[in-house]
């Protein structure tokens, strides 16, 4: 029997687009479709392959707006038993560091948690360390960007792919991990498992009751701040090359002269 916790997140669709409030430059979650993150649902998938190889529970574990719900409800649907959302308007503006820490905080409520994991990084802010920050919060063993993930009774092992090549790597439980897009194919939700997801314990918490001061997150207390931004400039004409017996010559010439070569 495995106790496992994902983290998820909602984020702006990729197809949508995405922009930043002119008031303080956070993102701008109005301004596009919201989404469970695609990482998340094969983090969501791998849990329910263990759970379904070894039994336990699955719970999955979010902060957000009211909005976020959308995102709890597919990964409910997709199998998941149970949720719970950190819903706080305190943590407006909070960076990677303060997430990570209330994250910590909420896991360190559920009890006979043994394993968690995540997508090695978010699609809005890819930041990809808030696995491995939690890790070192709760002081466990972190095994993070996998392509490959067995558990052999407490033993989990996986490979994490590099330029310089496949690492195989092994922790004991309790573990946290973080996999990417070679983990899975995640399951479409099902009739079934979307009316199931209605009936399903979604659990809401505030800051406090998870014993996280006001001070610890929010946008004043946040380690960096944005103070402008300006929109992507709008894609240039590209450069043809007529060739006239020297393509080539131009061709390499273009790319010297952009220092691509």
């Amino acid at each position: 029997m495995t106790n496992i916790v994902v983290l998820i997140k909602q984020v702006p669709d990729t197809w949508s687009e995405r922009k930043l409030t002119e008031g303080d430059y956070t993102l701008d979650r109005e301004a596009a479709d919201a989404v469970l993150d695609e990482i998340n649902e094969r983090a969501v998938e791998e849990a329910l392959k263990i759970k379904e190889a070894e039994g336990g529970e699955v719970t999955v574990l979010t902060a957000g707006p009211e909005r976020a719900t959308e995102a709890i409800r597919k990964a409910l649907s997709m199998g998941a038993d149970k949720a719970i959302h950190i819903k706080d308007d305190q943590m407006h503006g909070s960076d990677a560091v303060q997430t990570a820490y209330v994250l910590a905080r909420a896991l360190g409520t559920v009890e006979g948690v043994e394993l968690v994991i995540a997508g090695n990084e978010a699609t809005d802010g890819r930041v990809g360390a808030i696995p491995a920050m939690i890790a070192e919060y709760l002081e466990l063993p972190h095994l993070t960007h996998l392509r490959k993930l067995t558990l052999e009774g407490e033993t989990l092992k996986g490979e994490r792919e590099t330029d310089d090549g496949i690492f195989h790597i092994e922790a004991q439980l309790p573990a946290i991990v973080s996999v990417n897009e070679k983990i899975n194919e995640p399951r479409f939700p099902s009739f079934k498992g979307i009316m199931a997801a209605k009936k399903k314990e979604v659990q809401v918490v505030t800051l406090a009751e998870i014993d996280v001061e006001a001070g610890d997150v929010g946008l004043e207390n946040a380690g960096s701040q944005v103070t402008s931004s300006a929109p992507k400039p709008p894609k240039a004409a590209g450069e043809r090359v007529s060739d006239e017996g020297d393509g080539g010559t131009k061709v390499a010439e273009y790319l010297v002269s952009q220092k691509i070569i």
